[in-house]
């Protein structure tokens, strides 16, 4: 986390003094890689530290965050510009980033047991070869890259195609993340009655639902409104997957939390940054490759998700609610009087 957050004030810094564009793109690389590390790290403490519906909880509080950034970062940005140039912004996110790095430093534990650590390419291999955990990741990055292609698609297909105004589509946005992170604090409080699998189903069947919508008023040419639900409930039910999908996929993996963590941010981005641009394949004045893309994306989740996760005959049934922090499982308790 400490090496992560210098790396980003660092970039940060650079990027406001960087001589010409070749410089600048290579150092907002920097700056995404180090400001990645906080994402992947923040997961893998949450799992070393909680266990079961308590992981799920947390899970769903990093989604608020998550959720909260794209809506006031480009409002905060735009007001910075108004009191300084360009350069300023990065100047305020290197001391955004020195603030992060010195109370990190000064109030954050380790939290990774010595005892779990163990070759990367070893830990990576175990991780893969886990059916479950690979269906669980699969699931959320499929997802995933169905928001990114709503976050491309969408100013071109609301603003070119239905003529709404960038402040009509600043509303529209700012809605379908209030979305987001409204479902995911229901999420939070839901998830120790209904379970985390459970809330995780609900939220694909949604994503595929609104998916399958936008898809339906694009190839019918629906009424704007149609087209604006089915966008609001897919991104709503990004806000039930992200969380629990985390959750699954961390919960028999304590001791390696950091590098499924990992393995989870890099699917996400992964497949976000490679399927999102196909939303403009056609154009600003073509809807339907961002239409399929919503649409088809979470009906495979969901498609892999049960392949992946399901019991095969002679597997025993996980139970991740049992297990404690940092990998450990808890002991069974026996009827008073009964030996093990």
């Amino acid at each position: 986390m400490l090496a992560g957050l210098a790396l980003y004030t660092i970039a940060s810094a650079l990027c406001a003094v960087a001589p010409d564009v070749r410089t600048f793109v290579g150092l907002r690389l920097v700056q995404g890689i180090g400001g990645a590390f906080g994402i992947v790290i923040a997961n893998a403490m949450v799992r070393d530290r909680t266990s079961g519906t308590g992981t799920a909880r947390l899970f769903s509080a990093l989604t608020l965050i998550t959720g909260l950034a794209p809506v006031f970062a480009p409002v905060l940005g735009g007001q910075l510009l108004r009191v300084t140039a360009w350069p300023g912004i990065f100047v305020a996110l290197a001391v955004l980033g020195a603030v992060m790095l010195a109370a990190s430093a000064a109030g954050l534990p380790e939290t990774r047991p010595s005892a779990s650590r163990q070759p990367l390419l070893a830990v990576v291999g175990q991780l893969l070869s886990d059916r479950v955990f690979t269906g669980y990741v699969l699931a959320n990055g499929l997802v995933f890259a169905a928001m990114f292609a709503y976050i491309s698609g969408s100013p071109f297909v609301l603003q070119e195609i239905h003529g709404l105004s960038p402040q009509q589509y600043s509303a529209v946005f700012a809605v379908n993340a209030a979305g987001l992170i409204a479902a995911a604090q229901i999420s939070g409080r839901l998830v120790a009655r209904a379970g985390a699998r459970v809330l995780l189903l609900a939220g694909l069947l949604g994503a595929t639902a609104g998916g399958t919508t936008v898809l339906g008023a694009v190839l019918t040419r629906a009424p704007l409104p149609v087209l604006l639900i089915g966008l609001f409930v897919l991104v709503s039910s990004v806000g039930l997957v992200m969380p629990n999908a985390a959750a699954q996929a961390l919960a028999d993996h304590g001791g390696h939390a950091g590098s499924a963590a990992a393995l989870l941010g890099f699917s996400q981005f992964m497949f976000g940054g490679a399927l999102a641009p196909l939303a403009g394949a056609s154009g600003a004045t073509d809807a339907l490759p961002m239409g399929i893309i919503v649409a088809v994306l979470p009906a495979l989740a969901l498609l892999t998700l049960g392949v992946l996760t399901r019991s095969m005959p002679g597997e025993r049934t996980r139970r991740p609610a049992r297990q404690g922090p940092a990998g450990h499982r808890r002991p069974r308790r026996h009827p008073r009087g009964s030996s093990p």
